[in-house]
C-alpha cells in the first residue's frame, strides 16, 4: 500500500526535480497529483516513464491525500499549505515561510530525524535553505564527536538558487560577452553575474548581513545546536548548478584531521573525496545529479587550538531542495504514517 502524493509547483525547477527523485528512489505512490498555478495549467511534466498534466492548485481538494511536497514561493505557500494541513495532508514545504516557527520542525534527515514527530502540531514540516542543508550534513557527525563552538563559512552559490531566471541571465550574459552589440544588463541579480561574483544573496538586514547569511545562522542553530556560533558570507557565482562552501570549524575538543576524515566517510549522505593532488577534490560540475554531499580539503587550522577546514559541495536542486524534501517524506512514511 502506497501514498497519495501531491507535488505543488510541479513545473518549476525544484518541482520537476522532486518528481525525478520520487521516481528514482521508487517512493511508494498509489496516486500522484502535479499542481501548478493557472498560468501553467495543462503543462506537461515527467514522472518516471509517465507524462503528467498539471492541474489547478487553486481548486484542488487536498482531503484524502497523504503528503504534499510544496515547491512554490512563500506568498502562495501561506495561502495553500494551511488548507492542505487542515484536511490531514502533511505538508513538506521548501519555502522559507515556516522554517523559524518553533512549532514546525526543520529537518535534514541525516541530522535530526527525531524531529519528524513534531509535525503533528501543525501538520507541516519545513525544508531548510539549500546552503544550510549541505553544511549541517557535514557538521553534525563532527559535532557529535568534538562539540562545535564556532563556524565560519563562505558560500559559492550557483545561479539555479535564484530559479530559472537566474539560469537564463547567466546564459544570456555569457553569450553577450562575445557579442558586444547584444548587451544584457542585470535583472535578476544586482550586478553582472557572467564572469563575476556577487557577495549579495537576498535582502540586506540592519545588521549588515544578508537574509541568506542570517538563514544559515538561524537554521544551523535550530537543526543542530543553539549554542553553535555561526558567521556566514554568501556569494553568488557564475555556476549553473551546485553550491560550494569553504567551512572553518572551531571545536571544544581537539579533532585530528584523519579522524575527522574517517568520521565523515562513515556518515550518512556524505562522500569524501580528499586526495592531496591535482584534481583530488570535488567541484560543482561533478556533483550535479548526485544525491551525496561531497567533502574535500579536510585539514587542520593551525591558527586556533581545535580547528578544521573543509570544502563542501552539493547539488543545490537535489540535497538543497528536492532530495531533502523527498527524504523527509520517506522518513515520515517510515516513522509515522507507515503505509508504504
Amino acid at each position: 500500500m502506497g501514498y497519495r502524493v501531491a507535488v505543488v509547483g510541479a513545473t518549476g525547477n525544484v518541482g520537476r526535480e522532486m518528481l525525478n527523485i520520487l521516481a528514482e528512489r521508487q517512493f511508494p505512490i498509489d496516486e500522484i497529483a502535479v499542481l501548478a498555478s493557472r498560468k501553467s495549467l495543462g503543462s506537461e511534466v515527467s514522472f518516471g516513464e509517465r507524462t503528467l498534466k498539471t492541474t489547478d492548485l487553486d481548486t484542488f481538494d487536498f482531503a484524502g491525500w497523504d503528503i504534499a511536497l510544496f515547491a512554490i514561493g512563500s506568498d502562495a505557500t501561506k495561502i495553500y499549505a494551511p488548507k492542505a494541513a487542515a484536511v490531514g495532508c502533511v505538508v513538506i514545504d521548501n519555502s522559507s515561510l515556516y522554517r523559524y516557527d518553533p512549532d514546525i520542525p526543520l529537518i535534514v534527515p541525516e541530522v535530526n530525524p527525531e524531529a519528524v514527530h513534531g509535525y503533528a502540531k501543525k501538520n507541516i514540516i519545513a525544508n531548510p535553505n539549500c546552503s544550510t542543508a549541505q553544511m549541517v550534513v557535514a557538521l553534525k557527525p563532527l559535532h557529535d564527536r568534538a562539540t562545535i563552538k564556532r563556524v565560519v563559512v563562505s558560500t559559492y552559490q550557483s545561479v539555479s538558487g535564484s530559479g530559472s531566471k537566474g539560469i537564463d541571465e547567466l546564459w544570456d550574459q555569457t553569450k553577450s560577452i562575445y557579442n558586444p552589440t547584444d548587451n544584457k544588463p542585470p535583472r535578476t541579480f544586482t550586478k553582472q553575474i557572467a564572469f563575476n561574483v556577487i557577495p549579495h544573496i537576498d535582502v540586506f538586514l540592519d545588521s549588515g548581513e544578508t537574509k541568506e547569511e542570517w538563514k544559515m545562522v538561524a537554521e544551523t542553530k535550530k537543526i543542530i545546536d543553539t549554542k553553535i556560533k555561526v558567521t556566514a558570507t554568501c556569494v553568488r557565482v557564475p555556476v549553473f548548478v551546485g553550491h560550494s562552501e569553504a567551512i572553518n570549524i572551531e571545536f571544544e575538543d581537539f579533532l585530528d584531521e584523519d579522524e575527522a576524515r574517517d568520521i565523515l566517510r562513515e556518515s550518512p549522505g556524505i562522500m569524501v573525496i580528499d586526495k592531496r593532488e591535482d584534481g583530488g577534490y570535488v567541484t560543482p560540475v561533478e556533483c550535479v545529479g548526485d544525491f551525496a554531499t561531497f567533502i574535500s580539503r579536510i585539514r587542520q587550522d593551525s591558527t586556533i587550538d581545535n580547528g578544521l577546514n573543509l570544502w563542501c559541495v552539493s547539488d543545490n536542486l537535489r540535497k538543497g531542495a528536492a532530495l531533502n524534501a523527498v527524504q523527509i517524506a520517506e522518513l515520515l512514511g517510515r516513522e509515522v504514517l507507515k503505509k508504504g
